[in-house]
């Protein structure tokens, strides 16, 4: 495959550990956003180090947003999902169709709409 090709640029940056898990945790957030720490809460196994690291990329990328607020003390940082990033959600929907029709074993998930599920 060509380094060039645009599924292997893609796939890239989509199949790091957790980035796709990270898109998912800020789709469930209220108006797709969610703080650090509650990144960080919801994904309970990934370093802070990864977190940080994953949340660059993906605003390199312009699928997530990164606001600042400095007004306070602590400086607050949301992380809030794009237009490109909400597009994603789609992608992970079939990921999660395909998974419930092929995977063997597979606990069917009552919530069609990730957003609402809670596991």
């Amino acid at each position: 495959m060509e380094e060039i090709c645009t599924v292997n640029m893609t796939v890239k940056y989509l199949t790091k550990k957790w980035t796709l898990l990270i898109i998912l945790e800020l789709y469930k957030g209220e108006n797709y956003t969610r703080r650090f720490s509650e990144l960080k809460e919801s994904l309970s196994d990934i370093t802070p180090k990864i977190l940080s690291e994953r949340l660059k990329e993906l605003e390199e990328e312009g699928i997530i947003i990164k606001n600042v607020d400095a007004s306070a003390f602590p400086v607050r940082c949301e992380y809030t999902l794009t237009k490109s990033g909400l597009d994603l959600i789609e992608i992970i929907r079939a990921i999660k169709r395909w998974a419930l029709i092929w995977k063997i074993d597979n606990i069917p998930c009552g919530n069609q709409d990730c957003r609402d599920c809670v596991l």
